[in-house]
């Protein structure tokens, strides 16, 4: 029996974003925190590097808003740039007054007290962190406070399915439970999507499986513009290994010295450009795609081994281990190494405050844009706008909240028309088909050929898995299957209408940047002039 839940504030997503804006949220604010699976299982947990703030009087607000434009290619919010950056400071403090476990600078060469590193796009050194494995500090330390907060009510193994919207605002969220395999409904006065990213559309990833671009396609269904989505940042250095998933090799390696090296054991990055291996990601990745695709190699080396073993195992412990389970021994031994999706540098269109087109509708941390990114994201800069803009949103649904109606009883869910699938293979078939054509044809390096290619192809899945979706019960890879195939036409048709090569963008037809620097929007509106349209990038 499906049931029926209401709170103040529904929030979809356990990572840091979600969880951060729960912590902040008063003690009077009845919260519900949905997880799609375990809260381990999100790219928060797997993020390896850092926190990016000022610390340091060599270092300044300015110099850190010129690293994120010059690595976004120009086309960074400058009001958002400079709110994310100035957050960076409290925001350090605010995890350590939780008791996150920082690695702290036992030299006492920082002022600040911390350990930073530096990382591809940075001038200065300026990433917190804890050792290799910050994200699951974070994690673990956001999820011990809320456990023990009488106000927040999680949910795990929940996948939601479609915002409940009226009059353009939203009211609450269908939601699928995994384990009573039940759809449930959740009213609430302020839904936030705190979803994460979707590089799950790429067959090669350096997320989690449950990165699906979910709170991206929900959005869009209901009406919200989604902007910037052709700018997926390809990581550069994801381990290659037959039996290692998804392995992540952090930049930050990179930022101590490792040198990508040839399969023969020439470095490369030179020629490519000046900052060598520290030069922004989507530069890195594609010297990288360009090196393997002209020697025909399944992978280039990353080898730090020219440093000593007590700092590679007191700096790196998760990286050894890793790698030392597939007797690879970083002291010693190059890793080899492959690009792989890792971060949607779009998504659904938000302000300041975290709020989307759709009234008491909010959007935090991959899910979102909000200009800080631009054409690339800077090295570790995304953990610090998870925080920042849990923050603002925070603060903003407690001083409108006692303004805002309750919704109500909603409409339940309604099965009375759908049967239990027997045709699961269909499902299988067509994730693992539009994953591959994803990377085949719309990754590192495009072409307007290949780009229509896909698009052709996406249509038709498209309608094969309305009709499915129309017709059998929902389970939670059809959910993330209609998610993913949204999110592919967003990306593809907007890498169609760029008409440049700028960032993470490259394509073989427009390998010229142009002068004017300017962001893709989509609108879900049905008119076709517009769906989509360009718009000169402007402070907000």
């Amino acid at each position: 029996m499906s049931k029926q839940f209401q709170y103040d504030v529904v929030i979809i997503g356990s990572g840091a974003a979600g969880t951060a804006l729960a912590l902040q949220l008063p003690d009077t604010t009845s919260i519900a925190l949905l997880a799609k699976l375990d809260y381990d299982q999100c790219s928060t947990y797997y993020a390896q590097g850092g926190i990016s703030a000022v610390l340091e009087p060599d270092d300044s607000f300015d110099l850190h808003g010129q690293d994120t434009q010059n690595a976004g290619a120009s086309l960074c919010d400058p009001e958002t740039v400079k709110t994310v950056t100035e957050a960076g400071p409290s925001v350090i403090q605010w995890l350590a007054d939780l008791g996150m476990p920082f690695t702290r600078d036992r030299q006492e060469v920082s002022s600040s007290g911390f350990h930073l590193t530096r990382e591809g796009g940075h001038s200065k050194r300026r990433v917190v962190h804890a050792a290799d494995a910050t994200g699951i500090a974070m994690q673990n330390t956001l999820h011990a406070h809320a456990v023990e907060k009488s106000n927040i009510d999680l949910f795990d193994h929940f996948v939601a399915i479609d915002l409940v919207t009226r009059n353009n605002r939203c009211v609450g969220v269908y939601a699928y439970n995994r384990k009573s395999q039940q759809v449930n409904v959740f009213a609430a006065k302020k839904v936030v999507l705190a979803t994460g990213g979707a590089s799950k559309v790429y067959l090669y990833t350096s997320n989690p499986d449950g990165s699906t671009g979910d709170g991206i396609a929900m959005a869009w269904r209901a009406g919200c513009r989604v902007a910037n989505m052709e700018f997926i940042q390809f990581h550069p250095t994801c381990l290659y290994h037959p039996e290692a998933k998804s392995f992540l090799i952090t930049e930050a390696l990179r930022g101590e010295g490792a040198k990508l090296l040839l399969p023969d054991g020439q470095r490369f990055m030179h020629r490519f450009d000046e900052r060598g291996e520290l030069a922004p990601r989507d530069i890195v990745a594609r010297a990288i795609d360009h090196e393997m695709k002209r020697l025909g190699a399944d992978y280039v080396y990353l080898d730090i081994s020219h440093k000593s073993r007590a700092f590679i195992k007191s700096h790196f412990p998760t990286i050894y281990e890793r790698c030392k389970q597939f007797d690879i021994d970083i002291t010693s031994d190059p890793i080899p190494v492959v690009p792989a999706a890792h971060y949607t540098c779009g998504g659904v269109m938000i302000d300041l405050n975290g709020q989307t087109d759709i009234e008491n509708l909010y959007a935090i941390g991959e899910v979102a844009y909000s200009g800080l990114h631009g054409a690339n994201r800077m090295a570790s800069n995304s953990l610090l706008e998870c925080l920042t803009f849990a923050q603002a949103s925070a603060k903003h649904i407690e001083q409108t909240l006692a303004g805002t109606n309750k919704p109500g009883r909603l409409k339940s869910w309604d099965e009375s028309q759908v049967t239990d699938s027997d045709e699961e293979v269909v499902v299988s078939h067509n994730w693992d088909e539009l994953r591959r054509f994803m990377w085949d044809y719309v990754g590192i390096v495009r072409t307007n050929k290949r780009l229509e290619r896909a698009l052709n192809r996406t249509h038709l899945l498209k309608r094969e898995i309305n009709e499915y979706y129309g017709n059998f019960r929902v389970t939670a890879d059809l959910l993330e299957l209609r998610n993913l195939v949204v999110v592919a036409e967003l990306i593809i048709r907007s890498a169609l209408s760029r008409k440049e090569s700028r960032g993470l963008h490259y394509t073989l037809d427009y390998p010229e940047t142009q002068d004017q620097a300017e962001i893709t929007v989509l609108s879900p509106e049905p008119k076709s002039e517009n769906r989509q349209r360009k718009v000169t990038l402007l402070s907000r």
